[in-house]
């Protein structure tokens, strides 16, 4: 029995740092390298002395897969590979690898130059990581080495995102990343083949999660924002410089072009040319609807939104201004918030998850008087809302993509511990499959079981056929096959046992029962013989049966009936071949219940 191993070093139990080792036929692969938006010490990164604290990472692991550019699932890479030490092939889908490089430069100047932080990852280091990337398009098969194989399926969530399918031999697990099973404005719903792998590894940050109609959240967000800008307010969005961003930016484009109102809207300077271009790049990975319409106008070049400059958070007035990053754990969405925070006419709202440990947490935890780095205190007298325009799957969209993949066993990382408990207890009831969810650091080990494959000689399916006439059984009921296995090289085989024994040079030998009923019976051995054969007839419609001209009654070609004796007795002799020691009892006791046995 195979074993599949699987030790999450982020992610577990936990939103961030996303870092699953698994340990597949032998095989060691890491999936996703990010970094932890909650902390700024070490425990930002995972925890890689795990896997070796001496030698380069190279030797211990076969491959990196990176399933998106958001920085909790790839925002460890350089640290990994060039710190660390890691040599290997890194694989991520071509728009990940176009977008991962800004959004980690982006991290660095963040950590170093404004921070000040030492012991960071360079800018060079960037590139070299990025050298050793291997890009993948969406249902290629790579094959890593000679039994490792990947496989990408696309996840919705981000421009780029991928979930990923590993095998190798009979063993395979798919490891989602991050996913949505709604299309949106801007992207489709996740998709993957009924692949019924060994093991699905799936996030779970909305675990508990049953999302309302996507409509009545899209009315709300419009009117809240449209209320506060009314009223002379600032309303705060932060968002990631890449996907709700480019969401929630459509749809307020297109409501100020409709109701023709005159407030400024603002987005982070330098992002928006940047998305811009990758979305006009990788215009495939995007929605039916964008596909359909780019020719004619482009969805992602607005009039309405402007770039924003850092000297306009002063400005008087209602504005409505998109800034990064997502969270309020740092750049410019917090320098914004500090300012706007002690305004009770203005407004934040968060359209998505937030790391514990983050300024966008706290203040959604009802946080009011908040302690920055430096010791300031902030009052958060603006009006603090929450919409979930987040492009994770919800607790149905998880339970979806488990009934699409139908896998053995379901892991769940990438969520909070009690709200996993939760949808584990689900999924066992739902579908009767194992269900984990171990913390950081903490190995499972599941059992896999596979049927191993055989080849079945044509000449024995064709005399089977011909025992079953013109009456074939179900096609779904399982069938009982006499044959001799065989192995030739490493594949197996099921023959005729004559074809065995010749190919072997060996005598065969025939091991047969016989068993005679005496019975009263009156009348010619004939008539007898014909009464035996009818009733074999209507019970054995499945067999098939001969009435040779010497009066004896063959079943399968293997099993003989022949009577004897005179006018009031007869002799039935029944002989059978030990295979057919079922089909030799039934035909004795159907003998003996049919006639008086003397």
């Amino acid at each position: 029995m195979a074993e599949l191993r699987v030790t999450p070093l982020g992610a577990g139990q936990d939103v961030g740092r996303s870092c699953i080792l698994l340990t597949i036929g032998g095989k060691n692969i890491m999936l996703d390298c990010g970094m932890h938006m909650g902390y700024n010490d070490e425990r930002r990164f995972p925890d890689f002395t795990y896997i070796t604290r001496t030698e380069k990472l190279t030797e211990h692991l076969d491959c990196v897969i990176i399933s998106h550019f958001h920085l909790d699932h790839c925002g460890a890479l350089p640290f990994m590979s060039e710190m660390v030490g890691y040599d290997g092939p890194i694989y991520m889908t071509h728009p990940t690898k176009a977008i991962c490089p800004i959004l980690l430069e982006d991290f660095r100047k963040i950590a170093v130059e404004r921070k000040g932080e030492q012991n960071f990852f360079t800018s060079d280091m960037i590139k070299s990581c990025m050298k050793k990337v291997v890009a993948v398009n969406l249902h290629q098969t790579i094959q890593v080495d000679d039994e490792l194989e990947i496989k990408a399926y696309y996840a919705g969530h981000v421009l780029g995102a991928a979930m990923f399918h590993m095998k190798v031999g009979q063993q395979s697990v798919v490891y989602t990343g991050d996913y949505n099973m709604t299309p949106d404005r801007h992207l489709g719903a996740a998709w993957i083949d009924k692949c019924r792998p060994d093991l699905l590894i799936s996030e779970s940050t909305y675990a508990t999660t049953i999302r309302d109609s996507k409509r009545c959240r899209e009315r709300d967000f419009l009117k809240k924002v449209h209320d506060c800008v009314e009223k002379g307010g600032k309303v705060l969005i932060p968002v990631f410089a890449l996907g709700r961003a480019q969401e929630l930016c459509i749809l307020l484009e297109t409501y100020w072009d409709r109701m023709n109102l005159k407030a400024p809207i603002y987005f982070s300077l330098g992002l928006t040319e940047k998305a811009n271009h990758y979305y006009k790049l990788f215009i495939t990975w995007t929605s039916q609807k964008i596909k359909k319409t780019f020719v004619q106008r482009n969805m992602f070049e607005f009039k309405h939104i402007k770039p924003f400059d850092r000297s306009y958070i002063e400005n008087p007035g209602p504005m409505v201004v998109f800034a990064t990053p997502g969270m309020l754990h740092a750049g410019l969405s917090l320098q914004v918030f500090k300012k706007w925070a002690p305004n009770e006419n203005n407004m934040v709202i968060m359209p998505g998850y937030c790391v514990a440990g983050t300024v966008g947490h706290k203040i959604l935890n009802g946080v009011r008087r908040i302690e920055m780095e430096n010791k300031q205190m902030i009052d958060v007298r603006m009006s603090v809302q929450y919409m979930s325009f987040s492009a994770h799957a919800d607790a149905k969209g998880i339970m979806q993509l488990i009934s699409q993949c139908e896998p053995r066993n379901v892991m769940l990382v990438h969520g909070e511990a009690a709200k996993m408990e939760f949808l584990k207890k689900k999924i066992r009831q739902e579908f009767d499959i194992g269900c984990f969810n171990p913390a950081n650091g903490e190995t499972v080990n599941i059992d896999t079981q596979h049927n191993i494959p055989v080849d079945i000689a044509l000449n024995l399916l064709k005399r089977e056929a011909s025992f079953t006439g013109s009456d074939p059984h179900d096609p779904k009921q399982p069938r009982t096959l006499h044959g001799a296995l065989m192995m030739k090289g490493n594949k197996l085989q099921l023959v005729e046992p004559a074809q065995a024994f010749r190919e072997l040079g060996l005598e065969e030998h025939q091991l047969r029962f016989t068993c005679t009923v005496s019975v009263d019976e009156g009348g010619t051995v004939m008539q007898t013989v014909d009464k035996i054969y009818n009733l074999l007839k209507s019970d054995l419609k499945d067999s098939s049966i001969q009435y040779s001209s010497d009066g004896s009654i063959t079943i399968q070609e293997s099993v003989l009936i022949k009577v004897s004796g005179d006018e009031e007795t007869k002799d039935m002799l029944v002989s059978w071949s030990h295979q057919d020691e079922e089909l030799g009892s039934y035909l004795l006791q159907t003998l003996r219940t049919t006639f008086v046995t003397t």
